[in-house]
This record gives C-alpha cells, structure tokens and sequence, in this order.
C-alpha cells in the first residue's frame, strides 16, 4: 500500500466539509460476500449455475421469473438469506463516524442492492441505492406502483438445486408472483419510484454543498457497470473537492485526484489511523 497516497486521502478526509460515499460491488467482498466479476467468479459463488451455463448477466434478468419462478426465486432468495447473514465489516463503521463529524454531513450513492449501509446505521434518507434494493418488492405484472418491505419474507433454497422451495413470494394487491425492487438487465417491469425519491434527496443535499468542500470516498466500483464510478466522477466536476478511489484492480483517476490500490477496509482502517 501507498502510504503517502494514504497521508493524502487523510488529509482530504480531514479537510472536507462533506462526505459522499460511492460504493460498488467491491465493498461487500470484505464482508465475504461472492465478488461476481466474471463467470467464473460469479460461478465459484453458484455451482449450480454453472452446470446449467448461466452467467451472471443472464441470471439477473427478470424473463426467470415468468420463465422459470421456483429458479428465479432459488437465486434472489439465496442472495437476500446472504445479505440478511452477513455482518457489514468495519469499513462502514469507520465511514458513518467521519459521515458524523461532517458539518454539511453525508451521502451515500450506491450501487449493491444488500442494504449494509442501513444496517450499518446511515439513515435510509442519505441512502441513494441506483440499482434498487432486495430488501424490498414489488409485483412481476406489475400490477401498480407498489414496493414493499421484504422484511417478513422468508424464502427457503435447496442448495442442490438451486431452487425456491415452498411458497414464494407473491403481490398482496393482486397475489401475482412477487420479485425483487431491483434493477436487472433488460429490465423494463421496474418499478423506480423508491429510487427516484432517493435521486430526489440526494441532489438536494448535493446543491447544499460549498464548492470545494466535498470529499468523494468511492469504494469496490469497476468499470465493468460505471454508474459508480461516473457518479462519483460527476459530483467532483459539479462542485469542486477531492476523490479517493480505493479499487483493487482499477484504481485510476482523473489527474489529481487519488487512487489507491487495495481493497476497502484495510484501506479504510489505515486512513483511519492517520485521522486518529
């Protein structure tokens, strides 16, 4: 690691006013949650898949759960009964305390549907989730605009097969097939509004910012789906701040601004050390 790239992520850290948070895929692997990045990783996570030649891009598409609902299910229902049981590491801690001692405070732009910034304690009105949130429903039809809490929903998955066993989950409007408030590939039955409301928020807090004040903490984000990236790219270019951008494997920047080669907690906690 590059301790004098950390001394200058420190420094901006400690200099800035406001905090926002952008985080990708990359951020959960410290948790031990699957890192998808190509087939093979995506099938190291999902044997079964494997087996039945499904990549990643495929299975997140919302076809399965008209084509096949029970595998559907057996997939979405692995990944929530995965979040539900896995402890956010203590990245998220040491980003909520610098999130506190913001005068112009914080958000978080992310693009991972498992809600551990929430668990984590940020509040769900700072939270601005792109891709939407397997933490919450919605109707397959759809039948209206309705998102629900996915908080009661319990989904069992034979581990063999890969597949949902028992009731799934279904719309209390209409009793239709219920699914995921998460945007998937090739996806036009999304319903955005959760989202929308969040995009609402976030560029509220954003016009509060001073110019110059801001420093972008952007974590796990590759370039293989950029939202992240972009957005964290955006919010510099609009008001003016520092961007440290911790990635393993792609951790380029604009000039001037700081890249970081390591992963997101060891980064964090040696960023950390310096502020202390």
């Amino acid at each position: 690691m590059d301790y004098h790239l950390i001394d200058r992520a420190a420094e901006a850290t400690n200099n800035a006013e406001a905090l926002l948070i952008c985080a990708g895929a990359g951020m959960g692997v410290d948790s031990g949650l699957p890192d998808f990045r190509g087939n093979e990783g995506f099938w190291n996570a999902y044997p079964p898949l494997r087996d039945l030649g499904i990549s990643f891009v495929e299975m997140a598409n919302p076809g399965w759960f008209e084509q096949d609902p029970t595998l559907a299910w057996g997939f979405y229902g692995h990944r929530l009964n995965l979040y539900r049981n896995t402890v956010p590491h203590r990245g998220f801690e040491i980003l909520k305390g610098w999130a506190e001692n913001k005068p112009h405070g914080s958000f978080v732009f992310t693009s991972n549907v498992d809600g551990h910034f929430q668990r984590s304690g940020f509040s769900d009105d700072t939270v601005l989730e792109c891709h939407g949130s397997l933490n919450h429903l919605q109707c397959t039809s759809p039948c209206g605009y309705s998102i629900w809490s996915a908080h009661t929903t319990e989904v069992e998955v034979d581990e063999e097969s890969f597949r949902a066993t028992g009731v799934l989950p279904n719309c209390p409007n209409c009793g239709a097939l219920a699914r995921p408030n998460v945007l998937m590939f090739g996806d036009y039955g999304w319903v955005p509004h959760r989202s929308h409301e969040q995009e609402g928020r976030f560029r509220s807090w954003m016009a509060s910012v001073s110019d110059g004040g801001l420093v972008v903490v952007e974590l796990g984000a590759g370039t293989a789906v950029p939202t992240v990236r972009y957005a964290a790219e955006r919010a510099i270019d609009s008001v003016g701040g520092a961007l440290i951008r911790i990635n393993v494997r792609e951790p380029q920047v604009p000039r001037g601004e700081i890249g970081i080669a390591a992963g997101a907690m060891e980064t964090l906690e040696a960023i950390e050390e310096r502020l202390d």
